[in-house]
């Protein structure tokens, strides 16, 4: 077996796994090297030595003695591979000799071609001078052709992109000349359209004008003249040609919404129209709900009796006030035992006995109010043992019960599920009086305690102590309250604060409210000197705010609201008031838009510099439904510039000495939703504003024109002929108004609610007295306007000399002269 080259690979496998080559080249090394005298024996002690050491590290001089191994190293690591034929790259003689003739070839056909080329002599140089010559000519020739193709091509290309520039340039020219064409025709389009709109709202303007002032005569000749038979027979005539309605045939739920809107006389009116109609206010549901302050000054004991005892198993909810009642009839209250909700504030007759009566019987009412009102510590002892359910109680005004009758709230089951608390004007109330409440009602919720100067940091800590669950505080009124009870409510989780006319919070109250209360969401804190444009940054980090107000807080400016407005406070930001923050200016308003895309309310009331500039900033706010702009710098042109918002219901304008009637109606045909008007108090606006009022805001509900005296009756007779929705409106001052517009209103006005008519000189009292049976608030005076108002009673402006501000005497002159519906009633 002289080569394993062709054998198996399981053989040849076999060989290399076991080391067999590597054991015989050390074998053979060492009998090659020692020349033992018994090979025999020498190969069995080798092969003993080998298997003790192992193969793994098998080397070929293993079994040489060290003294006798050769010193020279070998070339090669083994030769037994070749010689068994274990090696599969292992060059056989054939390839080796003709990779001998291959190179032997290779290197005779070298050394020939160098031989040929040395011995070879030079034939003709000066031809192959002339032909390097030529095809440098030629390379010459071609670079300088190739230099001039790109100067071309770099030409033709830029002629043509410039060609491509005038194209388009030709085209964008025509594509604009187009646009302008169109924007023209669509401009003349709108300009008749809009011209077209405005003759035919002109026209129903005036056609409507023309009908109210033949209504009106119409009324008049009937007052004067007797009508005639015949006259009589046409409209009867002519009555009985229009087709009747029934509305009993309305669905009871269409029925019992359309009533619901109506009070207690006037539904006792309608159950005198007829027998259908009487049925339909006897709804048990219309009776869940009953109101006896609206008609407290016309309603009799015994009707109010007889009501309770009818519907005393439908009634729920009772309001009592301000009313003059009997005991008897205090005591017919007791037959409503599901009475859910009592208002017997401001009752001057309401004794603890009656409300024994009323305790024993009604143990389901839920809500109660008693505020302003002579109870005393008996009737405290009542509310835990009857009224166990008891959430909302107001104590406000009532001054006799005192700290012992708050420690009565605990007994028996008390009033723990108590939610709501007011103690407005209870000062007799000391810091023991707290802490008896927090021992009895522990679930308070909301806590309001206004007017009432013995309020101290210590009485709400006594409060807070177990009362952690208060999430709503209104201290208004409460000078002595400062920055430590905003520490002891840290325990709270607030949402809504309200304080008003306190000089001892500061800043670092809002350093608490930022730490503590990160959900809070309604912070009023009016005319609090102490608050600077440190408040506003440390509130800018509240994302729950939706209502801040700071009115009057007049150390505020531009640095504090933009602070404010960088933060994610005013991302969620529904009303914002800085009425009185004299340093605010547009820098900071032009932030408004982009940050509080959801702000609805915003008044910027006196804000001196507050400029037009400002309100194209203002109009950019798509949410916006009300604005306070009163005492600013804004003109007509920003008038013009807000007419663009469209969405705007409210605007208030007063004291504007610098808009006139022009801006006025620019604003008025831009905002044909307006509901809410003030202008009060800018005497160089005339009847044009109240044109176009008539004309444009139909929708108008409010209106102030105090202190405008170039308003006359003409303007009136317009507004009543078109706003028929108007639910208030001052016209204090308008010293021109007559009796006249008093007609008119009763005739257009039919829903007026609220009417001020101070300074109104040849308004008479007679008529007056009338008008107030109408309306359910109604201020009238005949004295001469105030200095103030900047006019004397023929109108006419004030010299610097006259212009002065007698306040004392105006507040008496309106307490002596305020008339209400209620009072000529009486």
């Amino acid at each position: 077996m002289a080569s394993l080259r062709f054998a198996s690979p399981r053989l040849r496998n076999y060989f290399k796994e076991n080391y067999i080559p590597q054991v015989c080249e050390a074998l053979l090394c060492g009998l090659l090297a020692t020349c033992p005298e018994d090979p025999l024996k020498y190969l069995e002690e080798m092969i003993i030595a080998i298997m003790e050491n192992g193969l793994e590290s098998l080397l070929w001089d293993i079994c040489i003695d060290p003294s006798m191994k050769p010193k020279i190293r070998r070339l090669s690591e083994t030769y037994l591979e070749q010689l068994f034929g274990l090696d599969d790259q292992l060059m056989t003689p054939e390839l080796m000799i003709k990779a001998c003739t291959f190179y032997t070839g290779r290197l005779l056909k070298t050394h020939f071609c160098m031989w040929r080329e040395t011995m070879t002599p030079c034939t003709n140089e000066v031809e192959i001078l002339a032909e390097q010559m030529e095809r440098a000519r030629e390379y010459d020739n071609f670079r300088l052709q190739k230099c001039v193709f790109h100067h071309w091509h770099s030409y033709v290309k830029h002629q043509k992109e410039q060609r491509k520039d005038t194209l388009q340039r030709i085209q964008q020219i025509i594509y604009c000349r187009r646009l302008v064409t169109i924007l023209i025709k669509w401009r003349d389009k709108a300009k008749q359209k809009y011209k077209k709109r405005e003759d035919e709202l002109m026209l129903k303007h005036e056609l409507q004008f023309k009908k109210w002032k033949s209504k009106v005569k119409v009324n008049v000749n009937a007052k004067e003249e007797s009508i005639s038979p015949e006259h009589c027979v046409s409209e009867v005539s002519l009555i009985s040609e229009i087709p009747e309605f029934d509305i009993s045939e309305f669905p009871k739920r269409a029925l019992l919404q359309i009533f619901s809107y109506l009070s207690l006389r006037d539904v006792v009116i309608c159950g005198q129209v007829s027998r259908s109609w009487l049925l339909m206010t006897q709804m048990s549901s219309l009776w869940n709900g009953i109101d006896f302050s609206t008609v407290k000054n016309i309603i009799t004991d015994k009707y109010i009796v007889s009501i309770l005892q009818r519907w005393r198993l439908n009634v729920l909810r009772l309001n009592f006030h301000g009313c003059l009642l009997r005991l008897k009839t205090l005591r017919s209250v007791s037959l409503c035992r599901n009475l859910q909700e009592l208002n017997v504030s401001d009752c001057p007759t309401l004794t603890d006995e009656s409300m024994r009566y009323i305790s024993e019987s009604c143990s389901g009412v839920l809500y109660l109010n008693l505020s302003n009102t002579t109870i005393t510590n008996r009737t405290m002892r009542l509310l835990p043992r009857h009224f166990h359910n008891l959430q909302n109680l107001s104590l406000a005004y009532c001054r006799k019960f005192t700290d012992k009758g708050l420690q009565y709230l605990n007994l028996g089951n008390g009033c723990h599920k108590l939610i709501y608390l007011d103690l407005s004007g209870c000062t007799q109330i000391s810091v023991q009086g707290f802490k008896n409440i927090a021992n009895s009602c522990t679930g308070i919720m909301h806590l309001t305690i206004n007017d009432m100067p013995t309020l101290t940091d210590n009485c709400v800590k006594a409060l807070v102590e177990k009362c952690h669950r208060i999430t709503s505080v209104v201290f208004i009124g409460a000078p002595h309250i400062s920055d430590c009870t905003f520490k002891a409510l840290s325990n709270c989780d607030l949402r809504k604060i309200r304080f008003e006319g306190n000089k001892r919070i500061t800043d670092e109250c809002f350093k608490l409210i930022d730490q503590n209360y990160p959900n809070i969401n309604h912070i009023y804190m009016a005319d609090c000197k102490g608050i600077t444009d440190g408040s506003l940054k440390s509130l800018s980090p509240l994302k729950q705010l939706t209502v801040l107000n700071l009115a009057n807080c007049v150390r505020i400016g531009d640095m504090g609201l933009k602070q404010f407005l960088d933060g994610p406070a005013s991302k969620k930001i529904r009303e914002l008031n800085l009425s009185n923050c004299i340093y605010l200016s547009d820098a900071s308003i032009a932030k408004l838009p982009e940050c509080c895309s959801n702000l609805n309310y915003l008044s910027l009331r006196n804000c001196e510099h507050l400029t037009d500039l400002g309100v194209e900033h203002i109009v950019n706010i798509f949410s916006l439904v009300s604005v306070d702009l009163s005492g600013t710098d804004i003109t007509n042109e920003g008038l013009m510039i807000l007419s663009r918002h469209r969405k705007l219901k409210e605007l208030s304008l007063s004291e504007c000495d610098k808009i006139t009637d022009v801006g006025i109606q620019l604003f008025c045909k831009g905002s044909p939703i307006l509901e809410h008007l003030d202008v009060s108090y800018c005497p160089q606006l005339s009847d044009e504003i109240i044109k176009a009022l008539a004309i444009y805001c139909i929708s108008l509900t409010s209106l102030s024109i105090a202190g405008c005296p170039k308003i006359t009756d003409t303007g009136m007779e317009m507004l009543s002929a078109k706003c028929h929705y108007l639910h208030i409106l001052d016209v204090s001052g308008c010293i021109l108004l007559t009796d006249q517009m008093l007609e008119d209103l009763k005739m257009g006005c039919k829903q007026l609610r609220i009417l001020k008519m101070q300074y109104c000189r040849l308004i008479s009292m007679k008529a007056a007295k009338k008008m107030s049976s109408i309306v359910q608030h109604q201020e009238h005076s005949s004295a001469d306007p105030p200095l103030w108002f900047g006019y004397d009673w023929e109108g006419k402006p004030l010299t610097e000399q006259q212009d002065t501000t007698p306040f004392k005497d105006l507040e008496l002159t309106m307490k002596e002269s305020t008339y209400s519906s209620e009072e000529q009633v009486v």
